[in-house]
């Protein structure tokens, strides 16, 4: 009943919207209806879903299932205390940045409801480093929650300023969560610099190498890279026993071989890549490719909507997942539905535990 409301009612007003107007517009709700124990126990009973066939303990961390938030939605780490009742086994907040970041110019938010995609040019936009742990200084989370850290989007900054921001991101956050993520794969920042290229790559774990460790240490990498640029980059992170593993994958830049062709993307806007749907596919080749390559633990992202693509990416190599576009296409149900889809796979495979179906992917 309620997913069908959503898609509906809600969704068809939502789609007539702005996108970043109507984010915005449910991010101030979340966190309205997380202030109070009324709220949060109403979205508790309209949305959580549990099993103990899902509980599994990844790089040291329980988690109840193995359904995630990305990074990208709740940019400010404002919704942890709302996105728990929704069903969410953990989520990661930010990216977060040095220094405040305002982001792209807008519009910077596009749907392509014919791919199940969001075209997105956020270009980093948060809060900074600083302002974002002090206000989180002594907040107690009830999910894992993940910070991911990324270099401001300055274009004037050199190389080596990049790796020195992504420092202090990473000394101000990595205290606070359940685990880092370092972003070196945003593609809309205004210079087009990443550090997921190899030599900065090399320099930026090398810089971060000599800091304290204190949680699991994730890199967040696109897919849509050959097998011999993943496994440069797989074998980098190799040399560092503290990368405890990566995320696999950010958005996607290549713009071909979609329903809509590139013309009518680039209509929308030039820049920006893609989320949802389209990375189905390469994200879990890249997954499967890595997962033959490291022992490092893998978070699966891009093109979750149903139990059976979360299988899948399982099944690939992944141990834990994670979405965002979803939500926006299904509606806050998809995260339930998800887990108990999960669980008939399950049974219907013989697994009495999710951490059964990912060692058989791994072994």
């Amino acid at each position: 009943m309620i997913e069908l409301a959503y898609k509906k009612l809600l969704k068809p007003i939502f789609f007539k919207m702005d996108p970043e107007k109507v984010h915005d517009r449910m991010t101030r709700t979340g966190i309205l209806l997380g202030k109070t124990s009324i709220g949060r126990a109403i979205m508790h009973g309209m949305f959580y879903y549990s099993h103990p066939s899902l509980k599994n303990t990844v790089a040291g961390i329980t988690f109840d299932n193995p359904i995630g938030l990305a990074a990208g939605f709740d940019k400010n780490a404002q919704l942890y205390n709302i996105l728990p009742e929704i069903g969410f086994g953990f989520a990661e907040l930010g990216s977060i940045t040095g220094e405040p970041c305002l982001g792209n110019p807008k519009p910077r938010l596009f749907r392509l409801p014919q791919e199940k995609s969001i075209l997105v040019n956020y270009g980093l936009y948060n809060q900074g480093a600083q302002k974002i742990a002090h206000k989180h200084a002594h907040t107690k989370f009830k999910i894992p929650i993940g910070f991911s850290v990324a270099k401001t989007n300055d274009p004037s900054l050199s190389v080596e300023q990049g790796v020195q921001d992504y420092r202090k991101a990473y000394l101000h956050m990595h205290p606070l969560g359940a685990y880092t993520t370092i972003n070196v794969s945003c593609p809309n920042t205004s210079d087009g610099i990443t550090y997921q290229n190899p030599q900065k790559l090399a320099l930026l774990l090398d810089a971060l190498a000599k800091e304290k460790h204190l949680k699991p240490v994730f890199l967040k990498i696109k897919s849509d890279f050959t097998n011999a640029e993943l496994a440069e980059i797989v074998d980098i992170a190799e040399k560092h026993p503290w990368v405890t593993g990566f995320i696999i994958s950010n958005l996607r830049t290549n713009r071909e071989g979609l329903k809509t062709s590139k013309t009518q993307i680039d209509q929308l806007s030039t820049k920006g890549a893609l989320s949802g749907l389209p990375l189905q596919d390469q994200s879990n080749r890249a997954i499967s490719f890595v997962s033959k390559r490291t022992n490092k633990i893998i978070i699966g992202c891009g093109g979750i909507f149903t139990g059976k693509d979360a299988y899948e990416k399982i099944k690939s190599g992944a141990s834990l997942l994670q979405l965002i576009t979803a939500l926006i296409y299904e509606g806050p149900t998809v995260i339930s539905k998800i887990n108990r889809e999960l669980v008939d796979l399950m049974q219907r495979d013989g697994y009495g535990r999710i951490s059964e179906v990912i060692a058989d992917a791994r072994d």
